[in-house]
């Protein structure tokens, strides 16, 4: 069975898995398979993101990128940014912060002052940074490399990804439930990626109601879980867990009618 209908089988069983368990119950659980379910969203996302960083790792230990000379580094990028349909933005990056795109070349802005750029500067790969892209104006996901010439950082390798593009291919490739809901938050508590495009790269403790905030500070605290929220008139179940590779927090559940107390 290939990813694609096997994906498509633990949404369903999802859809078709009450989360409540009576009109009375106010601790609903979730079965095994909505667990699975979760899982399966989980590797998804890492296996898009880690076949992105896969090829900046590998374009950034070519001959090309150590030479720092992007006249021979534009050209193995633009193969990249052909066959990335998500990019917002695949780049080159100079120690001093300022950087080149596939698209327009030299930009004249830095990174120096990005919260992910530091990382790149030690050495360290980056996954899953959150930006408002300066090239392209886009919400962008940052997925890059450091180029290393005789142990020292030369350069990065860099894909932006467009994150209202990333969240929708993820839902048209996983086929959720219209009635699921599934989003990632970042570790600052931030909406990484949403179903709804308008919530991406909002805080939801922010625009959500007091039982939101309760429930965004219980999933960044802990690694899994479920939490139970309200949010745009309904009541909420939500399964959560964390993703080693990005440090955001995945979350997958179904929202059903507000319950009238008695």
């Amino acid at each position: 069975m290939t990813r694609k209908p096997l994906l498509l089988a633990f949404a369903l069983c999802l859809a078709l898995v009450p989360l409540a368990a009576d009109a009375d119950d106010t601790s609903p659980e979730f079965s095994i398979d909505a667990r699975v379910t979760l899982d399966a969203f989980r590797a998804t996302v890492d296996a898009r993101l880690e076949g992105i960083l896969a090829v900046t790792r590998t374009l950034a230990a070519t001959e090309e990128a150590r030479s720092g000379d992007w006249a021979r580094i534009r050209g193995p990028l633009a193969v990249l940014a052909a066959h990335a349909s998500e990019q917002a933005a695949v780049w080159y990056a100079r120690p001093d912060g300022s950087y080149s795109t596939v698209e327009k070349g030299q930009t004249g802005e830095s990174l120096r002052e990005r919260g992910y750029f530091p990382e790149l500067l030690a050495g360290r790969e980056v996954v899953g940074a959150l930006v408002i892209s300066k090239s392209t104006g886009k919400r962008s996901v940052i997925v890059a490399s450091p180029v290393l010439v005789d142990g020292k950082v030369s350069g990065a390798i860099g894909v932006s990804l467009d994150a209202t593009k990333l969240s929708t291919s993820l839902d048209q490739a996983i086929r959720f439930p219209p009635d699921v809901v599934f989003y990632t938050l970042d570790r600052e508590g931030r909406t990484a990626l949403h179903r709804a495009g308008d919530l991406i790269f909002v805080f939801p403790s922010d625009v959500g109601s007091p039982t939101l905030s309760d429930a965004v500070r219980t999933m960044l605290a802990r690694s899994e879980g479920v939490v139970h929220y309200e949010f745009g008139g309904s009541d909420k179940s939500a399964l959560f867990e964390r993703s080693a590779l990005t440090g955001w927090t995945l979350v997958l559940g179904k929202a059903h009618p507000a319950r009238v107390r008695p």
